[in-house]
């Protein structure tokens, strides 16, 4: 029995490697998975099945994940919601640091505040204006109750003084889809998903989310530098596998995937999306996780925000 892990390890990985993803095709940890598992194709000799699973802010996957059986052949594109949700849904089946081995986060990404061609605001003092001369007609959308966007909206009404509509959405994708097509008119996004937009002038730039300018879009301001000191929401990205995975699979594909998004073409590319590439160790992201929940159930609790 003793010799079981090391025996499955070494024929690991002999069929191809299914990787959730809990958002649909489009969302950032989509956009993620699908830049890097043709190289981690590559490397581990075995085709990666991208299997989206939406559904419950990420909840649907990540339980999902936590059943698997641990033997490599499942891993998980996780976001800021399997740290966050535990704290925000009643029901949750699944344990964010018992229930999960961590592999490696990969990138942290600021939201953006962006708006529709339409919206007649072209800073955050005019969007604040005009949201309080329109109190409670303004629609913004976000990737979901309880999303890095969202919670970055809650904080934003309460220190505005705004009254706003707040409609969540399966993804970061389908709600910047209801963006561009005018169905609603603001929307703290992942920079990843949208600068694409920005940058073809389908949607416009507010302002950033993260303490600093980004050396990405220098020129956009931040939301702290808007009037608000201190603001701060950024969402991140990583991977997951269900605990008690052998730890010698967990460091090899902690290996592969690090040195995938150090690869000069890589961190470029991410870049150039607005994601900042931070991979790291299982232990340090495991750490992470831990404290982004602890973090995140504290600002949940004063902000009575719940989600059923």
């Amino acid at each position: 029995m003793l010799c079981a892990p090391n025996a499955l390890f070494a024929a690991w990985p002999e069929k191809p490697i299914r990787m959730i993803v809990a958002v649909p095709p489009a969302g950032p940890a989509d956009t993620l998975s699908r830049l890097i598992s043709p190289k981690l194709s590559e490397a581990l000799g075995q085709t990666i099945v991208i299997d989206n699973r939406p559904g419950a802010n990420g909840n649907l996957a990540y339980e999902m994940t936590a059943r698997a059986v641990p033997d490599g052949y499942t891993i998980t594109a996780v976001a800021a919601g399997v740290a966050i949700n535990p704290s925000l849904y009643r029901d949750v089946k699944f344990d964010p640091v018992k229930d999960f081995a961590a592999i490696t986060q990969g990138i942290s990404v600021p939201n953006i505040l962006v708006v529709h061609p339409a919206v007649n605001a072209a800073s955050v003092k005019e969007l604040i204006a005009l949201a309080k001369s329109r109190s409670g007609q303004l629609v913004f959308a976000s990737a979901g109750n309880g999303t890095s966007g969202h919670l970055a909206l809650e904080q934003f009404k309460i220190l505005s003084g705004i009254d706003v509509v707040h409609v969540p959405y399966k993804g970061g994708g389908p709600a910047l889809t209801e963006l561009l097509g005018g169905q609603v008119q603001a929307l703290f996004s992942i920079a990843l998903v949208a600068m694409p937009q920005v940058k073809a002038g389908r949607i416009r730039a507010l302002a950033i989310t993260s303490a600093k300018r980004s050396a990405v879009v220098p020129e956009l301001p931040t939301v702290a530098e808007s009037g608000f000191p201190g603001f701060e929401c950024v969402g991140w990205f990583g991977w997951i596998a269900p605990a008690r995975v052998p730890p010698e699979i967990v460091a090899r594909l902690n290996r592969e995937i690090v040195r995938i998004l150090k690869l000069p073409e890589m961190h470029d590319r991410l870049l150039a999306l607005g994601a900042d590439p931070v991979p790291n160790s299982p232990q340090e992201f495991a750490a992470f996780i831990k404290s982004e929940h602890a973090k995140w159930a504290g600002v949940i609790k004063q902000a009575r925000i719940r989600s059923d």
